[in-house]
């Protein structure tokens, strides 16, 4: 039975909303990337606020089939689900309005294209990734990771979608957090493998040791400043753009093989905090590359 003391933070806490504004702010540099003179005020506020219900409504879900791995791991074991302030029944619930009222506004409102889209989005994330591959395989973050990698797409298409057609360049934003992925939560599987190891979860360091994913987060690093450089090699952006994710990917690297080289698992987090730094950071780079162009 859910906890009477149920607070809105509680709700709040299901949506994951630290992961939910990282997502929004790819989603937003992925709306004014899109070869339009201007993105409309309606197009921006309700765009942005459906992808936001959406990957909301994803999390929520995750809290709810993960609740029995939340509650073992340290990271987790004080959510909302995990510890019966909220029940099932109220989560999916809340995960259902979520979802139900982002679909009829992009929908609605936008385009369908961007509405599908979204869909599939929160499905693969929701239950393909989180209800399947998670537990199946430790390729789990690399096949589940396009879900994740979507956004910009989102954005993109929220106002240059109505066609019906995908721009490439806006791949180009998708295949940079694709495999930025794998690398950014990797490095927290290794700081939490024991974690992973006793709730039974196949992440890389629990089943091809952590050697082996230091090796595999150094390649996946170095694939990323080439990935990065693309948008620049195909004409998309400039050189505050090719500095700035050069710089970027150079201080990732720097992480990754300082992780390769060290047993100190602490290295591991302090990869993992920089890697949503360098998202946050190429993403506003590539914005602001943009309306700067040199």
């Amino acid at each position: 039975m859910a906890n009477a003391k149920t607070t809105w933070k509680d709700y709040l806490e299901l949506t994951k909303p630290k992961v939910v504004l990282l997502i929004l702010l790819t989603a937003v540099v992925g709306m004014y990337m899109a070869p339009t003179d201007t993105v409309p005020l309606n197009v921006l506020i309700i765009a942005t606020l459906g992808i936001g219900l959406a990957s909301g409504g994803a999390a929520v879900v995750n809290h709810v089939v993960d609740q029995r791995i939340d509650a073992i791991m340290a990271r987790t074991f004080k959510r909302p689900v995990a510890t019966g302030k909220i029940d099932n029944k109220r989560a999916i619930i809340f995960a259902t309005v979520l979802s139900v009222t982002s679909m009829i506004l992009l929908y609605g409102y936008i385009n369908t294209l961007t509405a599908v889209l979204t869909f599939f989005g929160l499905v693969g994330y929701a239950f393909v990734y989180t209800m399947y591959l998670k537990r199946a395989t430790p390729q789990n973050i690399v096949i589940g990771g396009l879900s994740g990698a979507i956004p910009p797409l989102l954005g993109w298409t929220a106002v240059d979608g109505y066609g019906g057609e995908i721009h490439p360049h806006a791949l180009l934003l998708v295949l940079i957090i694709f495999v930025w992925t794998p690398p950014h939560f990797w490095a927290l599987a290794i700081f939490r493998k024991d974690e992973y190891a006793k709730a039974d979860i196949p992440m890389l360091p629990v089943t091809h040791g952590i050697d082996f994913t230091k090796l595999n987060i150094v390649l996946y690093t170095i694939l990323l400043l080439f990935a990065a450089a693309l948008p620049y090699l195909v004409g998309m952006s400039h050189l505050i753009y090719l500095v700035s994710s050069t710089i970027l990917g150079l201080i990732f690297l720097y992480y990754a093989i300082k992780l390769k080289r060290t047993e100190d698992r602490k290295v591991a987090m302090d990869t993992f905090k920089y890697s949503i730094h360098y998202l946050m950071v190429l993403f506003v780079a590539l914005l602001v590359d943009h309306y700067y162009p040199i």
